[in-house]
């Protein structure tokens, strides 16, 4: 168990609701299109605005992606849920009120584990229920006039909650990619944060360690991980000042401003009382039997959990390299095609989250895009691996090969001459020249230094122009000092 992170003396307690649009093609309650980037108002329909006589009739593919995500994260699918009315009144609520879920949701607990450096995290999830978006204002203030856009009322979204376990601005972050991950991954939500598919809210509040929650004030739509952080650390200051200076937290809802860097306080923080939920009327309980959330998990992908598990069990990788290699559907199946081409898992793993990572993230390019495919990359390790180039040498060959300056691995090391010598007859003639030149560093690592050592080793590869096998020149000179 971690040590808890303190913030001038301050404990930082944060907990997360994320909205994520479901990738339906029509609503939750309608037949209406979900597609973004349309004209205005062109896609609600008497539905959406709330016309007299309308009814809600469930989308059936909702439900399934909450199933989906409820076994991805190991929940309880409620076999009986209910859908309940949020009574407030915002110009872009038609009806004034939200269908959502209150007192049973349609997944229940569960959990998100993931990595921040190399520690892991687990934090627990109290719910994730179904319920329909709003629509949107839009201000235009150079004619100093407002608009509803109701395109997006009744869009479906899954709310997912956690336990305040988050500690930090880092972990928040880490989950939110975690989860950004699980969703992508099973494809109920394409997860773009830009067109508001993915919407994360922080509750954040800080107190002094051991003693009670403080008041939290709940960061919205937080729409990229950079701000989020940023948000969090603004927030978590602020609060640390107010305190520090004898003001009392009072509970609200904040907007972060990326141009100032800070978050200003929009509406007083409602609690649930103030919403006057009840029972919708208009809509039955939603009955989901055991038989069809086995249909569902039958037809699931692979999740990230269990193809991580996988990789240690089959290619024996550490639980961080598995974990590092299923961030997402693309880069497991690139190691896999390499681990299987080569025969060599774990240089895999050290080339695809080392130089591989390190040149996609440089050159802001995604793994399907990568100059080097996975058959050029295990060519290349197994050169490695039987010998014929060293590390150094392969990164000769990588960087040909990232360039376009040539295609095949072979052909880069003839070209270059950068097999590595192995033949145990020249290296000795190397070996015994550097230890006749250099007398004072034999006699000083037979006296115990181990630099001299090392010294005599870079004397060698230099003389064989950094061609010698260093393993081999190690073993040799080793057995020649010990004559």
């Amino acid at each position: 168990m971690s040590k808890t992170k303190l913030v001038q003396g301050y404990e930082v307690v944060i907990g997360f609701e994320t909205h994520a649009q479901l990738s339906t093609q029509s609503k939750i309650f309608s037949r209406a299109s979900t597609a973004f980037g349309a004209a205005p108002n062109t896609q609600a329909c008497a539905v959406d605005l709330a016309l007299p006589g309308t009814l809600p009739v469930m989308n059936l593919g909702a439900v399934e992606r909450a199933i989906e995500f409820g076994l991805a994260i190991g929940s309880h699918i409620s076999p009986k849920s209910i859908f309940a009315r949020k009574n407030y009144f915002y110009p872009d609520l038609p009806k004034g009120y939200q269908i959502s879920q209150f007192e049973i949701p349609v997944v229940v607990g569960g959990e998100v584990a993931f990595f921040l450096g190399d520690e892991k995290k687990t934090v627990r999830l109290v719910r994730a229920h179904l319920e329909e978006d709003a629509g949107k204002s839009l201000h235009e203030d150079f004619i100093g006039q407002s608009g509803i856009d109701l395109n997006r009322a009744g869009t479906p979204l899954l709310e997912i909650v956690t336990e305040p376990d988050i500690r930090s601005s880092e972990e928040a972050v880490a989950y939110a990619k975690e989860l950004h991950k699980i969703v992508t991954w099973i494809g109920i939500c394409d997860g773009n944060m830009q067109e508001g598919s993915f919407r994360c809210d922080a509750n954040v509040s800080v107190r002094r360690p051991g003693g009670p929650l403080g008041t939290r004030r709940e960061i919205k739509n937080l729409n990229s991980f950079k701000f989020m952080q940023q948000a969090i650390d603004f927030e978590v200051r602020w609060q640390i000042e107010q305190i520090e200076d004898g003001h009392a937290i009072q509970q609200a809802t904040v907007l972060f401003d990326p141009d100032s860097g800070e978050t200003r306080a929009m509406r007083t923080k409602e609690d649930a009382a103030d919403y006057r939920y009840f029972p919708d009327p208009d809509l039955p309980p939603l009955v989901i039997a055991d038989e069809w959330v086995q249909r569902v998990k039958a037809a699931m992908t692979e999740l990230p959990r269990t193809m991580a598990a996988r990789f240690v069990a089959d290619y024996g990788l550490p639980e961080y390299d598995a974990t590092t290699l299923t961030q997402s559907k693309a880069m497991a199946a690139y190691f896999e095609a390499t681990a299987r081409a080569c025969r060599q898992p774990k240089l895999a793993s050290n080339w695809i989250m080392g130089e591989l990572s390190r040149r996609l993230n440089s050159s802001e390019t995604s793994i399907e895009m990568a100059p080097v495919s996975s058959a050029q990359l295990a060519a290349l390790i197994t050169r490695i691996a039987d010998g014929t180039i060293s590390n150094n040498a392969a990164k000769q060959v990588f960087e040909a090969l990232w360039s376009g300056e040539a295609r095949e691995v072979d052909g880069v090391i003839e070209a270059k001459g950068l097999k590595q010598m192995n033949d145990s007859g020249a290296l000795e003639k190397i070996i015994d020249a550097v230890i006749a030149a250099n007398p004072d560093n034999v006699a000083q690592f037979r006296a115990g230094k181990d630099k001299a050592f090392n010294a005599l080793v870079g004397q060698i590869m230099k003389a064989s122009q950094g061609k010698a096998n260093p393993g081999q020149v190690n073993e040799l000179l080793k057995a020649k000092l010990a004559g």
